[in-house]
């Protein structure tokens, strides 16, 4: 069952009431998704649903894209701190596009989310499995640069020494004189955007060992600078030599999102036009001219 059905269930949560029944996939991320979990990490759970057609689709509600006062349309649902079962969960849930689109940019995260292994995904309808199963049509070489700006993100954040006192952070830093769950994640995001530019997809726990080592404190802050601009120029040269795509297959993607909406909606074809389709009827047309004349 999916976890955020089972927290409405339990009446820890009060999402918009479509959402419940239109999840199509929920997966762990954070720590257990690495391999370098312990038993009282949070649970952070991504995932996916597919709003009610006229979400997707504004102008079945009489929307006109530009003009007047057009309703905020459903792009996410979050919920933090959530404590059910002895657990604590982060929800996450996208709108299909939004999702896709976070995807196609190459947004760590959600590429994270759709590589977790399989004992993570918590809930996945055919249509999340669609999506999951051509997870690597969404790489490309623009991931190197998301990835390496959220490694720099994280190297800042872990050098950072303004924590909220009692907080867990302030006990990392007191402990081991850095932030070691921010350092985990420069080696992380770094191993896994290798993986992309050579292999063109990721195994997340790949490299848990060398995680694990970080979170316990064993690498100096010098160490894990040094490493960072070590890798950092390794990868740009990797960048350079990379056979993968420089951008997104964005018709590939679009397909794939249709797809999916007309695998949950049913046809599609009173909703939208497909412009290739007609212009190969209007080439058809234009070569029998052609031979006639």
């Amino acid at each position: 069952m999916s976890i955020t059905k089972k927290l409405v269930e339990n009446k820890i949560i009060s999402p918009p009431k479509f959402l419940v029944n239109s999840i199509h996939y929920e997966t762990y991320m954070g720590s257990i998704a690495y391999g370098v979990s312990s038993d009282n990490s949070d649970l952070d759970v991504y995932g996916f649903c597919i709003p009610p057609k006229d979400i997707i689709f504004p102008h079945l509600r009489g929307e006109i894209l530009g003009f007047g006062r057009n309703k905020k349309r459903f792009e996410q649902y979050q919920q933090h701190h959530l404590k059910f079962n002895d657990k604590q969960y982060d929800i996450t849930i996208y709108s299909i596009v939004k999702y896709f689109n976070l995807a196609m940019e190459n947004n760590p995260n959600i590429i994270d989310s759709l590589y977790t292994p399989i004992n993570c995904v918590k809930h996945s309808t055919v249509v999340g499995n669609m999506v999951r199963e051509s997870r690597d049509i969404f790489l490309h070489k623009g991931s190197w640069h998301k990835f390496k700006g959220y490694a720099f993100s994280s190297l800042h954040k872990m050098k950072s020494k303004e924590p909220i006192i009692g907080s867990k952070r302030r006990e990392l830093i007191e402990k081991y004189g850095y932030d070691t769950k921010y350092a985990y994640h420069i080696f992380r995001l770094l191993d896994e955007v290798e993986q992309i530019l050579t292999e063109g997809t990721i195994d997340l726990k790949r490299n848990k060992e060398q995680l694990k080592s970080v979170r316990r404190g064993e690498w100096t802050v010098e160490d894990i600078e040094k490493y960072f601009a070590k890798k950092e120029s390794e990868l740009e040269t990797l960048y350079i030599s990379s056979k993968l795509r420089y951008s997104p297959d964005e018709d590939s993607i679009k397909q794939l999102l249709m797809n999916c909406l007309e695998h949950h909606y049913g046809n599609l074809s009173s909703v939208i036009l497909c412009p290739d389709k007609y212009k190969n009827v209007l080439l058809k047309i234009q070569e029998e001219i052609e031979n006639i004349i």
